[in-house]
């Protein structure tokens, strides 16, 4: 079946609103009414963009059907004897936590690109993914069904610029990517850090940013000054016959008493510097050389 066009420009206000109206009226011959399957026929879609469950919401979840039930049926699609999970996997879970035998679905034909699709777009409509799942689930269907990216973006009601963002993630070093995953950093951090390109630093740069509680101005104005290449210092130039100047620098200190430095400019010219530390050591010098007036 070829995959529908516009998908998530359908589903962008429905999955809010019960799934039971995700398909098209062109393909109403795909639906199905809403029945009660047993939940041990029931499977998780491998290819559910969501990799990490939240265990105290599952919970609450749970605690809910206890009282409610399961109010919004799962969609699922039947394969090799058992039905595979589209959405709701959340819902799946937390009525086996209880002990649910059977629960509500309502049965589709999708392929397997508008299966992956349509678990995306109800993911990221609940805000159930985080930044680096909702990442992989784009490259994901871009690499599995050769999409571009505005061909993406068009069937998942997102801008292209939103999804380029996002995948721009997975160039992150997997430890920054784990500190995203688990909220130590925000995405506006993470984007700040790719422009640090040796990986470690990028990762040390990221445990400041939590340690020191950066905010995201903060980091880019940080990240700016280390491309500022820092100003070399100009190397001496090796004179001739330095070794006498010096040699002279230490006779002229000891006659003096006093620090004395001999600064060559060039071959023929330079300067002699003298210091002093109080009136009387100045004018202890002057005699020396014999200035002080008569």
């Amino acid at each position: 079946m070829a995959a529908r066009k516009g998908l998530g420009r359908g589903l962008k206000k429905d999955v809010g609103n019960g799934l039971d109206s995700l398909i098209t009226p062109k393909n109403e011959k795909l639906l199905s009414a809403e029945e009660m399957i047993d939940v041990n026929k029931i499977e998780p879609n491998k290819n559910q963009p969501r990799v990490t469950f939240n265990e105290d919401k599952l919970i609450e979840l749970a605690e809910s059907i206890k009282v409610h039930g399961v109010v919004e049926p799962l969609l699922v699609t039947k394969k090799d004897g058992y039905y595979k999970i589209i959405a709701g996997e959340r819902r799946w879970r937390a009525a086996k936590k209880i002990g649910l035998k059977k629960v509500p679905v309502i049965v589709r034909d999708y392929t397997d690109q508008e299966i992956m699709e349509i678990a995306l777009i109800e993911n990221i409509q609940r805000e159930d993914l985080n930044p680096i799942e909702e990442a992989m689930a784009y490259q994901n269907l871009i690499e599995e069904y050769n999409l571009k990216q505005d061909e993406l973006a068009e069937r998942v009601a997102k801008s292209r610029t939103t999804i380029t963002n996002s995948m721009r993630l997975l160039k992150l070093d997997k430890r920054v990517q784990d500190m995203l995953v688990d909220e130590r950093i925000s995405s506006g951090h993470a984007r700040a850090l790719l422009a640090i390109k040796d990986m470690d630093k990028q990762y040390d740069f990221a445990l400041k940013v939590f340690d020191e509680k950066l905010s995201v101005r903060e980091v880019e104005k940080l990240i700016k000054s280390l491309d500022k290449p820092e100003k070399k210092k100009k190397k001496p130039k090796e004179l001739s016959n330095d070794f006498v100047y010096r040699e002279f620098e230490e006779k002229l200190k000891q006659i003096m008493g006093t620090k004395v430095s001999i600064n060559r400019k060039d071959e023929k010219s330079g300067k002699i510097e003298i210091e002093y530390y109080s009136n009387e050591d100045f004018e202890r010098i002057t005699d020396i050389l014999k200035l002080k007036e008569n």
